[in-house]
């Protein structure tokens, strides 16, 4: 008996039926070599620190440090993001050009630990300033303070040279100096370490998602970045900062906050050919922590679509605290 109704030549669902045929057509897909796992390892601890803004996240001692790259290497990840705590902070952030300081030893402890681990470090000093702030600061006008942008750059350069000498596979800067790569290079260059890459921190937002990493970091910080990381406001001038970090040779450009940026994310990836990572950042972390908990979302399949999502947007890595859950759920 006809219904009168219209049949279309196609039918979509047709491949949706079952989870074979699905599976089959799928178009993005999540592999554990997309995933890059943060570490924060504080300086002087015994026993792992709880950050209770991120539940399951810890602050590790060094000497449990090879332990967890041991483990995450048997989960199947293959790429972890180094985050040092120090507790030899002073204006400028001097322990992180130290021979045997922390971002040294924690460098080196991973290497050590399993040789074949893709060992990337933060390189930026907030974590090892009194300030808190990501470089050095000078007054500009009216006792105001500000990050002097090229005062910090020398001493980026000193800091990633020692990152090298310890063995670091990738450098990471998160500073948002302008400038930044070029001096890299010329640094890591200039001392013969041509075959490292830099992954830039090229387009970082000055963002309210970032304020659990605060706890993670123990971070005394107050204020605001506003004068180096980006405005939320500007996708024309996004795209600028990646394209102006690419032409100063980064080998891999980055998006941080991901979520509320996949339209950057997008336009990021249809101006450049260079691989793209994004930061699932900890405000994002929190949040489904948050509403998992309170048993409104189901905690496996928000983060499995939200993984997705930066893929689909044009992300070829991914940095997130879910790197360990997701080797057991893919």
């Amino acid at each position: 008996m006809s219904n009168n109704l219209i049949t279309p030549d196609f039918r979509f669902r047709r491949l949706r039926r079952t989870s074979a045929l699905r599976e089959l057509v799928r178009e993005t897909h999540l592999r554990m070599s997309d995933f890059i796992l943060p570490i924060f390892v504080e300086e002087g601890i015994t026993e792992p620190v709880a950050i209770k803004s991120m539940p399951d996240v810890y602050r590790y001692p060094e000497s449990q440090l090879a332990d967890v790259v041991t483990r995450a290497w048997n989960k199947g990840i293959r790429a972890v993001l180094l985050f040092g705590v120090s507790t030899h902070k002073d204006e400028v952030g001097s322990d992180t050009w130290a021979q045997d300081g922390l971002l040294a030893r924690i460098i080196r402890t991973a290497k050590n630990a399993q040789p074949e681990m893709l060992v990337i470090s933060d390189n930026c000093f907030c974590e090892y300033t009194t300030h808190g702030h990501c470089g050095v600061i000078h007054e500009v006008y009216d006792h105001k303070h500000d990050v002097d942008n090229d005062a910090t750059l020398i001493n980026l350069q000193k800091q990633v040279v020692i990152a090298a000498q310890a063995g670091v596979d990738m450098i990471a800067p998160s500073g948002m100096m302008d400038g930044m790569i070029s001096a890299i290079r010329q640094a890591l260059d200039d001392a013969g370490f041509t075959h490292i890459p830099v992954m830039s921190y090229s387009t970082k937002f000055a963002s309210a998602f970032y304020g659990p990493f605060r706890d993670a970091v123990d971070s005394s910080f107050k204020g605001t970045r506003n004068t180096y990381q980006m405005d939320f406001s500007n996708p024309r001038e996004a795209l600028a900062e990646s394209m102006q970090d690419e032409a100063e040779g980064a080998d891999i450009l980055m998006v941080k906050p991901g979520t509320a940026y996949l339209d950057i994310l997008a336009h990021i990836r249809a101006n450049s050919a260079r691989p793209l990572a994004i930061y699932h950042v900890s405000g994002e972390y929190a949040m489904i922590k948050a509403g998992a908990a309170a048993g409104v979302i189901d905690e496996k399949a928000i983060v499995l679509e939200t993984m997705t999502a930066f893929k689909r947007a044009g992300a070829d890595l991914i940095i997130t605290y879910y790197a360990e859950n997701l080797a057991d759920w893919i």
